[in-house]
């Protein structure tokens, strides 16, 4: 739905004169998300880290034009064709903004909160219910004073549910959020110690919780615990209390048997005394288990049959959680859960570490930062840690903080203590792990993921050095071929070109790069594992792909019918509106996109949905290298042109449109249009022979072997090459297993070692290739270079018959890269 920005204005009580006309349908609180800008309203919220004014002007130059700023705020004088709301909290203007749009609809609305569990009841009761009913719900975890308005803005007049979480670190924060969401049923997860720091007590927790559920028609909550109960009798006035139990009898709700099975668990209920039946669902965990009743006592709460319970409850499947399993260093397995840190979730990643290593030979190790959220005397905080230590097994401890140091007489394990992060990682110890499962716990604060990180590191002798100053130099050479306020697109796909996606990126991102595109959703959902903000295109999104698209904010191409009507439906099923797509047009490549005599069918099918919104439209030129196809680029410049003017007329609203490759910006600069598309240029490769890029990338290696054979003697597999002299024959740790293409073998390539050019001989093995040394100075030990700045790629490109894309891409993903500045 859309407000004009005068119906903006009047909500917060502002004048409305001398307002410019505006539309708004996104609410925007981090300038790093902008996706439309010119429907954006952007909120300058004043945080203890940040202050989001800082981002104004920024915004400004992007296309933003209505920004909501506080009193006291001084902005530059330039920005002459904004809108400027001003308020006494942008925070709550926000907030207040969202509880007048909620107030516009009258259907059933759940609001969930609790310690634990939220996420996953919310997401589970969107499994049981979407099917029936359209829903809208908190996307992911926006539980907080900022994700739950930035929540309810999503309802529209097709809604039919609505699922909240909310989530609180101190008292006062929930009445806020109860008028936001207002919710006519109510769930009590439970009550645990996360965010304990804010508050004097549980009972203070539960009571500030329980204020979600003021004005409520039915709260759902567990009976067995007792502090909920008692609060709620004495708190809250529900017309319906809806409680669950294993032990008594007299309520709402009685569960006689939970019985679990190997892999799934049967629970028996009787409702009422009216409804008695069961249901089964695919999960043994305690904490699934609670989450699962409370989704059982929902849907009868709702009237849905026993035997639709059945079946759905029995297909409910993992919410996804933050925890990775992945292969470390000396034949360890790394749980990572570096994520966040209380002993609610320490618990549980505990319990997982103790499942996984059963039936192994891993020993159990642990890695633990402080705690911080947490409101006991710390004394008692790590005792009961020492003892759940204890009693998952674990058999090896390293704390980081300084306030598990101070306590690591309470532990009884073997066990080391570092202050800091880094001064475990500078260590012995960081590297004297052998066949162990080493779960990965750390509060935000303190950088864990370098831990991990450091833990997969990959050894390998063979390495990729990549000049991160050379990057710049050529991403500066495009940009002066550029106007102003041409954005750019920066291709970092098949892993950065087979540079490393993520140093690549983070350069660019400092460097202020408009726009990142990797080919497949996984190399951009690591991209945001790694801290990367930009906005991100996948230029080739399978269908497979699309809740990692999501759950990552990353912007799809669609190039047909069949993928674009799949991504609406996606789309829709997760609630999202007007999320960000990029239309390809075929304009003569003949790969993919949309054909020109298709635009009217797909303006029409984009007009007919709200899900998906055109974000940019664009195509790829064929021979823009080459100027013996400057007609032909000439050509379809202008179908574009024309294809995409269609598309706009069509739709009614205007996209950013590009065309330009890295041969396109060197050779046709004047249709750069909206952003142009740097792919090979960036790494030091010249689609059209320009002269000024540096080379980013040496490929190399060191010799492990030099022997004297023999003339005469045949070296390697299959006895292609015979030496017809005595030969010093070196053996080289690479082979076509990292990349280095067979067909280089007996003569043809060459590498370089000590300024000097050696052949390739015999047949390139999987793992070694064989150079000859007979007539250079070298030894064991000494580098040799593949290619690099004095063998450029392009020379062995062409001796392949070939292009430096596929050589440079072809780098496997065991060889390590290594990245430095001059």
């Amino acid at each position: 739905m859309t407000y004009s920005i005068h119906e903006i204005a009047q909500i917060l009580h502002l004048n409305v004169s001398g307002l410019q006309s505006g539309t708004i349908s996104i609410l925007l609180t981090d300038s790093r998300s902008l996706s439309f800008p010119q429907e954006t309203l952007f909120f300058a919220l004043k945080t203890k880290q940040n202050d989001g004014h800082k981002y104004i002007s920024e915004l400004y130059d992007k296309g933003v034009r209505n920004f909501v700023i506080n009193k006291e705020c001084k902005l530059p004088q330039d920005l002459i064709e904004a809108n400027l709301l001003v308020v006494n909290d942008t925070l709550s203007a926000l907030q207040q903004i969202a509880a007048f749009h909620r107030k516009r609809f009258d259907i059933p609305t759940i609001g969930i909160t609790g310690s634990n569990g939220k996420t996953v009841v919310k997401e589970w009761l969107y499994q049981l219910l979407n099917q029936d009913k359209r829903i809208i719900r908190s996307p992911r975890s926006y539980n907080s004073q900022i994700g739950v308005p930035i929540s309810v803005w999503q309802l529209d007049k097709d809604a039919e549910l609505a699922i909240f979480e909310a989530g609180i670190s101190k008292p006062n924060e929930m009445e806020q959020l109860e008028k936001i969401i207002a919710p006519t049923i109510g769930i009590f997860t439970n009550l645990g110690n996360a965010h304990q720091e804010g508050f004097s007590s549980l009972e203070q927790k539960c009571l500030e919780k329980l204020k979600l559920f003021e004005n409520t028609e039915t709260l759902i909550f567990e009976y067995d615990e007792p502090l909920i109960r008692k609060a709620i009798e004495s708190e809250v006035k529900c017309k319906n209390l809806i409680s669950w139990s294993r032990k008594r009898k007299d309520v709402a709700l009685y569960l006689p048997s939970i019985a679990k099975k190997e892999q799934s668990t049967v629970i028996h209920y009787n409702y009422l005394s009216v409804i008695e039946d069961y249901c089964e669902i695919p999960f043994t965990e305690d904490a699934n288990i609670e989450n699962a009743i409370h989704c059982l006592a929902t849907l009868i709460y709702l009237g849905i049959q026993p035997n639709v319970i059945r079946e759905k409850m029995k297909n409910l499947h993992s919410v996804a959680m933050r925890l990775e399993v992945k292969e470390g260093i000396h034949n360890c397995l790394i749980i990572d859960d570096t994520y966040n840190l209380d002993i609610n979730s320490l618990d549980l990643a505990l319990d997982f570490l103790a499942r996984r290593a059963q039936g192994s030979d891993l020993s159990r190790t642990l890695i633990l930062s402080d705690l911080q959220q947490t409101g006991k005397n710390t004394k008692t905080l790590y005792r009961e840690i020492a003892n759940l230590i204890e009693q998952k097994g674990v058999q090896r401890l390293i704390g980081i903080g300084e306030n598990i140091s101070d306590f690591a007489s309470l532990f009884e394990v073997s066990k080391s203590f570092y202050p800091t992060t880094e001064a475990f990682l500078t260590s012995r110890e960081s590297v004297d792990f052998q066949r162990e499962i080493i779960l990965v716990k750390g509060a935000r604060e303190f950088h864990f993921e370098q831990i991990s990180d450091f833990l997969q590191l990959k050894v390998h002798e063979t390495i990729l050095e990549v000049n991160l100053d050379a990057i710049v130099h050529n991403l500066n050479f495009y940009r002066n071929k550029l106007q102003p306020n041409t954005k750019m697109i920066c291709m970092v796909k098949a892993f950065g070109y087979g540079a490393g996606s993520y140093e690549l990126a983070k350069t660019l991102q400092e460097h202020r790069c408009d726009y990142l595109a990797v080919a497949v959703a996984d190399e951009g959902a690591e991209l945001r594992k790694a801290g990367i903000y930009l906005p991100i295109m996948v230029m080739n999104p399978e269908f497979s792909s699309f809740q990692v698209i999501f759950a990552n904010d990353l912007e799809p191409e669609v190039y047909s019918f069949k993928l674009l009507r799949a991504l609406i439906r996606a789309a829709e099923i997760q609630g999202l509106s007007h999320y960000p797509i990029h239309i390809k047009i075929d304009s003569g490549m003949h790969r993919l996109g949309f054909l020109p005599n298709e635009i009217e069918e797909l303006a029409n099918l984009l007009s007919s949905q709200s899900a998906l919104k055109v974000k940019s439209v664009f195509s790829h030129l064929s021979g823009s290298d080459s100027e013996q196809f400057d007609d032909y680029t000439n050509h379809q410049i202008e179908m574009f042109t024309t294809s995409a003017n269609l598309l706009e007329q069509g739709v009614r609203y205007k996209s950013m449109r590009h065309i330009l490759n890295s041969g396109g910006i060197e050779r046709f600069a004047d249709s750069q249009m909206d952003m142009v598309r740097l792919g090979i240029g960036l790494y030091g490769v010249s689609a059209s022979g320009a002269e000024g890029l540096r080379s980013v990338s040496t490929l190399k290696t060191t010799i492990l072997q030099i022997k004297h054979i023999a003339a005469g003697e045949s070296v390697g597999y299959s006895r292609k090459w015979t030496l017809n002299r005595d030969s010093r024959v070196g053996c080289l740790p690479i082979g076509y297993a990292d990349g280095l293409d067979r067909h280089l073998s007996n003569g043809v390539g060459e590498v370089m070692v000590n300024g000097k050019r050696a052949p390739i001989i015999g047949n390139i093995c999987m793992d070694i290739t064989m150079i000859d040394l007979t007539d250079i100075a070298a030894e064991e030990g000494d580098s040799a270079i593949i290619f690099g700045e004095n063998i450029p790629v392009t020379e062995m490109a062409e001796k392949l018959g070939t292009i430096a894309y596929e050589i440079i891409t072809s780098i496997s993903s065991r060889v390590k890269r290594v990245y430095f500045r001059e």
